[in-house]
């Protein structure tokens, strides 16, 4: 591992290791259980909570609402992202793939940047844009939510190495190299045209081009020879913003498998777990598989468009006769522990998928309101405060800085 990753630690991590065990000593001298639910919300409040992939902005793009006040729909608002104790979540500038056929997955990009300005310009009492580690700790410290990007499809650069220059200065701090379709930069673990075998040599470019620059690379989403061409390349510890692990959802490539988590270890990288259902288990996983095509013979059938209407009406339907099996807490938290497991504590954090999922997401982890019940899971399962810190935030905080330092150092150069 790159010393400089073993040297930079994130913010949040002074709490003792101590702090848990002494609060069950405590409770088993007064013959009380630890009141975990109160830890787990102190833990939330006193710790920076980053979540690496929340899709608001494209969720505002197709039905606008202002997240500073409590919203109807959605997973994510002010009220809520308070209450959970949430500082830090990446705003997601989601590109679905078509715009890669249609063009203008550039100009997409620019808007919905503009979408999360518009949320800090909008509420500067409630949150700020965030480009540095150093702003989000400084947003914590003055009580607002710290609101830094990721872009979701490395589609926004095109075919042009200046735009990663373009998208650093209006504050992209990761790129998700690609989405559901291979694209000029890498392979999709969705599409079966593997055009490139991996990363293009346009990609290799991309990834040498970000890592001067100080944007971290996102390996979620591409195909696994992808994934090893980065770790090849890789000079700084890379992110799976929202991943989980194959071993649960075997054969399905979107999640990592141990190797892959360990040579993400091995890099000093993280994998932030993803909590839709169908990245927890194998039931979930095989339910998203089947819905699509019985989608398609449901329109044909009742011939009808594939349009959001017509969805919904299928989704009603279907889930009447279906019911979708929701992952369960401990299902979540078993992930964690695989991940662990694997990888050792100091290369786990979160990446929800708030707002990307859709009603997908496990029972008592409904919206970002709920991180202090993951919390109170990980807490009675043994996890000590300052290991929690660390998933909360520590260890995607670590990266983020060692990204920072590395481009410092080309720099200066």
């Amino acid at each position: 591992m790159n010393p400089l990753i073993r040297t930079i630690t994130g913010a949040g991590l002074a709490l003792g290791l101590a702090a848990c065990g002494q609060a069950d000593q405590t409770a088993e001298k007064s013959g009380t259980a630890p009141d975990y639910a109160a830890m787990a919300q102190r833990i939330a409040h006193e710790n920076i909570i980053i979540d690496s992939h929340i899709d608001v902005p494209y969720r505002l793009e197709e039905h606008d609402e202002d997240v500073s006040v409590a919203t109807e729909g959605g997973d994510f608002d002010w009220p809520r992202a308070r209450a959970g104790g949430l500082d830090a979540p990446f705003m997601s500038i989601y590109l679905p793939a078509r715009y890669q056929v249609e063009g203008g997955a550039k100009a997409l990009a620019d808007h919905l940047i503009d979408v999360v300005e518009g949320i800090a310009a909008h509420a500067p009492d409630k949150f700020m844009v965030a480009h540095s580690t150093a702003e989000v700790e400084d947003a914590f410290a003055r009580h607002l939510i710290a609101l830094p990007m990721g872009m979701e499809n490395g589609a926004g650069i095109e075919d042009d190495l200046a735009n990663l220059d373009h998208f650093y200065k209006r504050g992209i701090r990761y790129i998700t190299l690609a989405h559901s379709k291979s694209n000029l930069i890498s392979d999709s673990s969705y599409d079966d045209n593997k055009q490139h075998g991996g990363l293009s040599p346009f990609g290799e470019k991309v990834v040498a081009r970000m890592m001067q620059l100080g944007i971290m690379i996102d390996i979620s989403h591409v195909s696994d020879d992808a994934f090893y061409d980065v770790i090849r390349l890789a000079r700084v510890p890379v992110i799976a913003s929202h991943s989980s692990a194959r071993y649960f959802t075997p054969g399905w490539e979107r999640n990592m498998t141990d190797e892959m988590i360990r040579a993400l270890a091995e890099n000093g990288g993280v994998i932030q777990v993803a909590i839709g259902s169908a990245f927890l288990t194998a039931e979930a996983n095989a339910y998203s598989q089947a819905r699509g095509p019985a989608r398609e013979a449901w329109l044909k059938e009742k011939g009808l468009d594939d349009n959001a209407a017509s969805r919904e009406a299928f989704e009603k339907e279907y889930r009447a006769t279906n019911p979708y099996p929701y992952a369960t807490l401990d299902q979540v938290l078993d992930v964690f522990d695989h991940v662990i497991d694997v990888a050792g504590i100091d290369h786990v954090g979160i990446g929800t998928d708030f707002d990307g999922v859709g009603d997908s997401l496990p029972v008592g982890l409904k919206d970002v309101s709920t991180y202090p019940v993951l919390i109170e899971g990980l807490l009675k399962r043994g996890h000590s405060e300052a290991d929690i810190a660390k998933i909360l935030s520590g260890n995607t905080l670590r990266v983020w800085k060692a990204v920072e330092a590395h481009a410092a150092s080309q720099a200066s150069d």
